[in-house]
């Protein structure tokens, strides 16, 4: 099942944004060099390994600008790829080809960057009960991309935006008065505006956690900056009651020791802000 974002509707929406960004009153270049009616085929040619994602993006980019464009692929999301690998190959309208190629491969490279990392990072923490989870530390307007890119790896997305889910956060907490105050006042708003949306809170420290416990109405608890001994305490103190999620912090060395603390969720910013682009290029043959 897809995520609630990756509608069609909202797929396209990026794609028409993200080809007017790139194509503006027209691909001069192009216009100018080839053709009308010209021919090609061009193959994507994979330059490093990881595994791959955005072959489906690349198909729908390719579809939009020109639905007669035929594809024949090789790999398919999720695949692992070697340099040398052959992703697919694109035949059609030359104009077409190269008016979408930077929007494909700007897709493909960054996906498969994210998926790539999200894999290695879920592999570290594979035979626990911990699931990985992305954040909003996203490219701005590429969004989308990125968090399908995370559950192609093998990721879990968190909320995709402000309006999905009520997340209590430091600053909330503190321009709120107080762990209580903010919780009590985010429920008497959700059930004032009739909105079923989840909460989760974040907690500094052990003494906070006694505040969320004692007032509830929270779905899960977000442990920030824990060390694996204090997250331990922390399920314990909350016995079930709600998730937990363990954040900040959280690097290669450390994950798996987190992770065998029992938390439900682990969730790094890192997968969609630190990613190094995959290298990969479309050329004709």
């Amino acid at each position: 099942m897809n995520p609630p974002y990756l509608t069609d509707r909202n797929i396209r929406n990026f794609i028409v944004n993200a080809l007017a960004e790139d194509i503006g009153d027209g691909d001069h270049s192009s216009l100018g060099s080839i053709p009308e009616e010209a021919k090609s085929k061009a193959q994507l040619i994979i330059k490093d390994d990881g595994m791959i994602a955005g072959l489906d993006m690349a198909y729908r980019i390719f579809s939009h600008v020109d639905d007669s464009l035929e594809m024949e692929f090789n790999k398919g999301d999720g695949n692992m790829v070697e340099n040398g690998d052959i992703g697919f190959a694109v035949s059609g309208n030359s104009r077409s080809i190269l008016a979408s190629e930077r929007l494909v491969l700007n897709c493909l490279q960054r996906m498969s960057a994210v998926a790539t990392y999200t894999n290695y990072m879920t592999n570290l923490i594979k035979g626990t009960k911990a699931k990985l989870l992305d954040t909003r530390k996203t490219t701005p307007l590429f969004r989308l991309a990125e968090k399908w890119a995370v559950v192609i790896g093998g990721g879990v997305n968190h909320r995709f935006g402000l309006y999905d889910m009520v997340m209590l956060k430091d600053n909330h907490i503190d321009f709120a008065g107080g762990v209580k105050n903010a919780i009590k006042d985010a429920a008497n708003y959700l059930a004032k505006n009739k909105l079923e949306l989840k909460i989760e809170i974040e907690v500094r420290s052990l003494s906070e956690l006694e505040e969320v416990i004692e007032v509830g109405l929270v779905h899960r608890v977000m442990l920030d900056n824990m060390l694996p001994s204090e997250i331990k305490q922390a399920i314990q103190m909350i016995g079930g009651r709600f998730e937990t999620e363990a954040s900040g912090g959280i690097t290669e060395k450390n994950i798996a020791e987190i992770a065998e603390s029992g938390v439900d969720f682990i969730s790094v910013g890192a997968l969609t802000h630190s990613y190094k682009s995959l290298d990969m290029s479309l050329k004709a043959f």
